[in-house]
């Protein structure tokens, strides 16, 4: 296995508990409706939005609890590293053999039950056009595909033609709400209370980022618990949210470096 190669299988370990977060459901529902799609329809899906907003976690828990394939792919991908990638999640014996002979592989074992196929970090994939690797398998084995991107996915499609007009859906990671972020301090503030107006202000100021949102959650426990509270509220802790910027340099340390290392 890869060190860029997630493998999700169900079965392989205890489920991790996961907020019920609106992205969450709605990768279900994507992952869903292309599997029931009518035999005449397409089945792509994309799943694309800024970092941050949780689409690797809720394919990740799509995937453990279907029977949907994921891989993660990454910047450096050849072909060959493609389909490598999707025989160890297939569960598939390494065999000496070109890309092509591999394909064929992939296309027969699919072909008796075509899995969807989840792939995180699908930018790349566009970018190195190995598009076409994952087109011909979906074509040729009736498995549907999901791609996972940053938020100009879809635009980076159109200049694959025969890609772009296979997607029956196009959904986008929609910003947390402040349920969202309820349900995320339900899961990782158990032992203290989050005020909703402490909660609201941190979906304000992280813009709706589900990462930024869990990191001040988990900075609200830490405060809670040296200062001994068991609940938190916006009056107390308003100047204490992280907004996820860099730390500003002191004067001196500024001027030192305006003026060049000695």
């Amino acid at each position: 296995m890869t060190a860029q190669t997630r493998r999700v299988n169900a079965g392989e370990g205890p489920l991790q508990p996961i907020a019920p977060l609106r992205n969450v459901q709605r990768f279900h529902e994507l992952v869903t409706r292309l599997q029931e799609r009518h035999h005449h329809l397409p089945g792509w899906g994309a799943f694309s939005g800024p970092s941050g907003r949780g689409k690797t976690t809720a394919a990740v828990h799509t995937t453990l609890k279907s029977s949907a394939i994921y891989v993660e792919c990454g910047s450096t991908w050849t072909a060959s590293t493609l389909v490598d990638a999707l025989m160890a999640e297939l569960n598939m014996a390494p065999i000496r053999a070109g890309v092509a002979k591999k394909v064929q592989a992939i296309i027969g074992l699919l072909s008796d039950d075509p899995l969807p196929m989840i792939f995180d970090e699908a930018d790349h994939l566009v970018k190195k056009s190995l598009i076409d690797v994952i087109r011909e398998i979906s074509d040729k084995s009736g498995s549907p595909v999901v791609l996972i991107g940053e938020t100009h996915l879809p635009q980076k499609l159109m200049a694959f033609e025969r890609a772009h007009n296979r997607v029956l859906e196009w959904m986008e990671a929609e910003d947390c709400t402040l349920a969202d972020a309820k349900a995320l301090a339900r899961l990782y503030a158990r032992d203290i209370e989050i005020a909703d107006d402490l909660l609201q202000r941190i979906v304000t100021v992280t813009e709706g980022t589900t990462r930024r949102i869990v990191i001040n959650i988990d900075r609200m426990v830490e405060m809670a618990k040296r200062l001994g509270r068991t609940k938190v509220a916006l009056a107390d802790f308003m100047d204490e949210i992280d907004r996820g910027l860099p730390p500003r340099r002191k004067a001196g340390m500024a001027k030192r470096a305006a003026g060049g290392a000695a």
